[in-house]
This record gives C-alpha cells, structure tokens and sequence, in this order.
C-alpha cells in the first residue's frame, strides 16, 4: 500500500514538473517579443516585481502571510541566488548568442547532479547519468544544429556570465530540495522567495532606458505573462513536484522547456526546424522517460 502511494506521488511530482516544464518554455519566445519594447533590466525587474506582488495577493486572500520563513536562511540563499542568476543571464547574452546562451544555461542539468551527490546525498545511478548525457546532447543539437561556429560568437566575459547563471540555479535547485522536502504548504516560503529575488534586481534599474510609464500595452503584457504564467505557476508546480522527485530526475525533466521553445518559435517567430534538431528533440524526450 505504501509502495503504491510513493508511487502515486512520484507520477503526480512528474506530471507537476512536466506542466511547469511547459510554462517555462514559453518564456523563451514570451520574452524575445517583449525585449523589442522594453530593455532587458526593466524588463526582469518588472517581472520579478509583478511576480511578488501577485503572490503577496494570493496570501493576504488565503489569511496565509507570515513572516516565519522570512526568518530562513535557506529561503534568503534561494532569493539572492535567483535574482543573480537573472542578473549574470540578462548581462551575459548583450555579448553572446541566445542560442550559445540556451547550451550554456542547460548544463545546468551537470551541475544539479554533482551537488546533489555533494550536498543531498543522493546517489546518480546508471538511468540517470545516462538521462543526463542524453539531455545534454540533445540540447546541444537543438542549440547549435551542428553549426560550431555557433560557438565562437560572442565574447568570452558574456560565455562566462551566462555559465554562472546555470551553476548559481543549480544551487538554487539543490537547495530548493532541501527547502520543500519538509514543508506541506510551500506557498509562503515561495513568496517569499520570489520577494526576495528582487533585491539583487534593484541596481538594474540605473542601467535601464525604459520607463514604466512609458511602456505601451503589448510590453506590459510579456511582463505580465511572463511574471504570471513563467513564475509564479510553474515555480509553484516545479516546487510540488521537487518534494517527491529527485532534484536531477527534475533537471532532466525540465530539459523539455527546450521543446517548447523550439516549436512555439519555430511558429510564431519563424525559426526553422532541422533533421538536426529533431534528432536533439528526440535524445531529451528519452532522457525524460529513462529518469521517469
């Protein structure tokens, strides 16, 4: 009975992660639209602000607001590293490629799987180091298309700050296991995770150019879309899920982001899919069902 209750709870965390999966990868082609109206500080400082204030909302409505995990280190250490993590992004790619960015970003799924042997404990296992070299093959291929001049563009401080960002969210995944591991309402401390993000996110505002009140209607709308349904949603599903799954089983799931972004720009914003890519496609869908 219990074994079939860990297994219920498992397929739940999968389908949660999964979703959220999905969410994020919209955020890919949400956000290269809304940059054409609003520089990149304004924008992930809008974002993050936005963010904070809907879930400020949603706990003043559930009588739920409390300040006893604005008293955690951990929730701190989760904030700070993911406003950081934005921070090295959004900096980085003004000096190389988004795509050469995406490659970068996902070796995260690396990272994840060295700290948690360090930090969680957990063992690797041959399904999922073989889930890993599958998901990051497959990323590579969709990245670059085999294209290796991909990889000497840009310059080498912007390679080096987007390679950070995935170490510091490797962090941030790590810890975020060790945070909701042990928490059945995990709205609070998510709040306030998502409120502190925004502290490393304030000295963007004296690089920006944008105004607020001079955005027009579709750049608020990236934001809010982004804030709401690039965040809060799936930072919610993501961390349900993380409490019944691996912090790698979750890396390698979250690869499919990938996915998403590839088809919804390959039809809204025209870019073309390869053999190549579909080939990459297919790698980080069997990376997925080895580790599921």
């Amino acid at each position: 009975m219990q074994d079939s209750n860990d297994r219920d709870k498992k397929i739940k965390a999968i389908i949660l992660t999964g979703i959220a999966s999905v969410l994020w990868g919209t955020s890919f082609p949400a956000i290269k639209i809304g940059l054409r109206y609003v520089d990149a500080y304004m924008f992930v400082f809008l974002r993050f602000l936005l963010a904070s204030i809907v879930m400020l909302f949603l706990l003043l409505i559930r009588r739920n607001f409390g300040f006893e995990f604005a008293k955690n280190r951990v929730v701190w250490f989760l904030g700070i590293a993911n406003g950081v993590a934005y921070l090295f992004q959004y900096v980085g790619m003004n000096s190389t490629s988004a795509s050469k960015s995406s490659l970068l970003v996902n070796l995260s799924a690396i990272w994840v799987a060295i700290l948690s042997w360090l930090i969680l404990k957990e063992r690797l296992g041959n399904r999922r180091a073989l889930g890993i070299i599958l998901g990051v093959v497959g990323v590579f291929l969709i990245t670059t298309n085999l294209d290796f001049q991909m990889l000497g563009q840009g310059a080498i401080v912007g390679d080096l700050l987007v390679l950070l960002s995935g170490v510091v969210w490797a962090f941030f995944t790590v810890y975020n296991k060790r945070l909701v591991s042990g928490v059945r309402d995990i709205i609070q401390p998510t709040t306030w995770v998502i409120f502190i993000t925004l502290l490393p996110l304030i000295p963007c505002l004296l690089f920006s150019t944008s105004s607020p009140s001079h955005l027009p209607a579709d750049a608020w709308l990236a934001i809010a879309y982004t804030a709401i349904f690039c965040w809060v949603i799936p930072y919610y599903l993501w961390s349900e899920g993380l409490k019944y799954i691996s912090a790698v089983n979750s890396t390698i799931i979250l690869l499919a982001e990938v996915l998403v972004a590839l088809a919804i720009s390959s039809i809204f914003l025209n870019e073309m899919l390869t053999l190549i890519s579909g080939i990459g496609a297919f790698l980080i869908i069997s990376a997925i069902i080895f580790v599921s």
